[in-house]
């Protein structure tokens, strides 16, 4: 018999298997790391280090605990390591305690090779296993996936975690991501069942010049065909998935713009796919901000893609129905992962919702229902909640 419909689901599953430490420290601790490793991994690629250059190398190894050593992951206070693999950076004079007579002896990047790693500890396993349990439950056709360490750990979890319960065969048998810009090793991705193979794909990491590419990790293009026997069959899915520059560390006017630069692209993207005949789009991810923001308005209200809230009936994922934000505790402040319709599919959407039953929800975890596998909040799947909307193909 025919698929008679589609389900299409969005979820930030925040890393399968391991995370940056630091990413797990309160945000001031966080976003501090989070800058000074991007910045002096910058710095390192200078052909030429001047004295300004080598000045805030110190500094930045300094914010990073790096002066006086090349740093210890069995240290818990430790975030970074610095990989040296040839030549030297650093004279670390003996006696030297607090790290202040400590030098930059390379002159370039052609002295030495190197960088600073973020140290990275496993996720709780229980917490991988919930992961698992709300892509099984949602169940959908398609599955946008932000914070995918990279594609051989997305398949490596589907394949022994997303399983036929019967035969142990993969639900996702189709999986994808590429890499993107994000120096974390945090991606966005896809997965699939077997009706929806990847048709072809296409990367945005490159949009823009370099060293200021718009895209934070990519805007991926995966392209899917409606298969034999439905109302749309042979024609064309396309489905973006995306994950914009956060507010991590202070929503400053720099992160707002980054983040309508990235609506304004994304928006720019979807309207070629129209203009190029494509009628049955999807733009889905992270979005990092409110429906109402300056950020998303070039993406939100500047295209005539529509929200799965407005989809009739939908499901917020709370008894008391008054919980529109996706992370946390779904306040309204809090609505950031989106999954938005082209005209096309919005005609056909027959349900959509929110499901939360693996996010953890308020102090003691009493907001909202949760799996019965979750007994505290490190052990929930996700700050995120999930999205899915079914679409009609009768």
């Amino acid at each position: 018999m025919a698929q008679r419909s589609i389900r299409i689901a969005a979820y930030n599953v925040e890393n399968l298997f391991s995370r940056p430490r630091a990413m797990n420290q309160p945000e001031p601790v966080a976003a501090t790391v989070l800058r000074a490793h991007a910045r002096v991994n910058e710095l390192f690629e200078r052909e030429v280090y001047t004295p300004e250059v080598k000045a805030e190398i110190l500094l930045l190894l300094g914010e990073l605990k790096l002066l006086r050593d090349d740093g210890d992951a069995t240290r818990r206070s430790t975030y970074v390591v610095l990989r040296r693999i040839r030549g030297r950076l650093l004279r670390r004079p003996k006696n030297d305690p607090d790290g202040s007579a400590v030098t930059v002896v390379a002159d370039g990047r052609a002295d030495w090779t190197g960088w600073v790693d973020l140290i990275k500890d496993r996720i709780d396993e229980r917490a991988i296993s919930n992961t698992a349990r709300v892509i099984r439950e949602v169940w959908a056709d398609i599955v946008g996936i932000v914070e995918a360490e990279d594609r051989l750990t997305l398949a490596r979890f589907t394949d022994s975690l997303v399983v036929d319960d019967r035969t142990a065969d993969p639900l996702y048998p189709h999986v994808m991501v590429i890499d993107g810009n994000d120096p974390r090793g945090i991606d966005v991705g896809i997965l699939a069942t077997g009706s929806y193979p990847l048709a072809s794909m296409r990367s945005h990491i490159d949009d823009g010049p370099f060293g200021d590419r718009v895209f934070s990790r990519d805007c991926p293009e995966y392209w899917f065909t409606f298969p034999a026997g439905t109302a749309l069959a042979g024609e064309r899915l396309v489905v973006l998935v995306n994950h914009f520059k956060s507010k991590f560390g202070g929503n400053n006017p720099t992160s707002i713009a980054r983040r309508k630069r990235q609506s304004s692209r994304t928006a720019e993207i979807y309207e070629g796919l129209r203009a190029a005949g494509v009628e049955h789009v999807v733009v889905l991810g992270d979005f990092n901000d409110t429906p109402g923001s300056e950020a998303l308005a070039p993406l939100l209200t500047g295209t005539d893609l529509v929200d799965i809230a407005a989809v009739t009936p939908f499901d917020d994922g709370d008894p008391d129905e008054d919980r529109p934000g996706t992370f946390g505790n779904g306040t309204k402040s809090s609505k950031i992962d989106y999954l938005l319709l082209s005209p096309a599919l919005l005609a056909r959407a027959t349900g959509a919702g929110i499901f939360r039953k693996g996010v953890w929800g308020g102090v003691n975890g009493t907001l909202f229902p949760h799996f019965d596998t979750i007994e505290a909040d490190h052990e929930a799947a996700s700050d995120h909640a999930a999205l899915y909307v079914d679409i009609d193909l009768g």
